[in-house]
């Protein structure tokens, strides 16, 4: 499969995740975030283990359980802290600082080069966000900002980590390992922070569902598979997809207004996605020039 496949595969999972807010907002019981998580998380990671009947082995199980932290358990709690705390631009925009921490941590754990392309690229991004999504009007929390800081670095966390630790499974069986560990990280956390949630209606009931199956299950496995393929700067460019999706959305499903700037915002951010494919293209075709072993002169 061509890289350009590769790239427009994974870019579905965030362009999906936009969908999130609208979702939680219209669908959900407010004032339970950490509990709905959890019932995203584990519900689908049981489902994902019973269709692969993929198990990890017990050596694996502390990776398993720090990913299954990173990705989805620590960054969720801290996503709806950081949206409960401040406005979704000021949020939004501090979670396109991912892009950044990714280049910073691909470079530690990985030893990838740092390109000065991939860092425009990102930092654009992040200027495309805040125009797409910050209002004159917004307010600074610090409690919010540490929280919108904190999950941002814990997603950028995981996507190099899950590129560093590959198992000889396939993605939805890795999928599956995290979102189960991710849950029962959650659940309990859960049962001691939050009340009961209320009876459910068949509204939210399909919300879950979707969030479950779909933003969770389905839209991970991709982005996984997409972190074993493609560079991890390239991958955490993808994740400005999904601010974009979501003014689309409030857009055309809620009446929302889409301002001149906000328009321009969102050209900004698909051109830097554009951008960072670009810059880490040609940091894997420069790689793949140097491995390339030059003929003896003894031969």
């Amino acid at each position: 499969m061509s890289r350009t496949t590769d790239i427009l595969l994974t870019s579905l999972a965030p362009a999906i995740w936009g969908s999130t807010y609208l979702v939680t907002t219209e669908a959900l019981p407010g004032g339970y975030p950490v509990t709905l998580a959890a019932l995203r998380a584990l519900p689908a990671g049981l489902l994902l283990l019973a269709v692969t009947r993929c198990l990890p082995p017990r050596a694996w199980l502390g990776r398993v359980f720090l990913l299954g932290c990173f990705n989805f358990a620590l960054f969720w709690t801290l996503l709806f802290v950081a949206a409960y705390r401040l406005p979704g631009g000021v949020a939004a925009t501090l979670g396109a600082l991912q892009a950044m921490m990714v280049i910073i941590m691909a470079r530690g754990w990985l030893g990838t080069p740092i390109r000065a392309g991939a860092v425009a690229a990102a930092a654009t991004g992040v200027l495309g966000v805040a125009l797409l999504l910050i209002s004159p009007e917004a307010t600074l929390d610090p409690i919010g900002i540490a929280a919108g800081l904190g999950g941002a670095a814990s997603m950028a966390a995981g996507t190099v980590l899950s590129r560093k630790w590959q198992p000889p499974v396939s993605a939805l069986s890795f999928t599956a390992w995290q979102l189960t560990a991710g849950g029962l990280i959650l659940f309990p956390l859960a049962l001691i922070i939050e009340p009961p949630l209320p009876p459910l209606t068949v509204t939210n009931l399909a919300g879950l569902a979707w969030l479950g199956l779909i933003g969770a299950a389905l839209t991970y496995a991709i982005w996984f598979r997409g972190v074993a393929r493609l560079e991890p700067a390239a991958v955490s460019m993808l994740g400005m997809v999904s601010p974009v999706t979501a003014v689309i959305l409030g857009w055309v499903v809620l009446g929302q207004s889409l301002e001149l700037v906000q328009a321009i915002g969102g050209m900004i951010i698909l051109g830097s996605v554009w951008a960072g494919q670009v810059a880490n293209r040609q940091r894997a075709g420069d790689a793949s020039v140097r491995s390339v072993p030059t003929r003896s002169k003894t031969a």
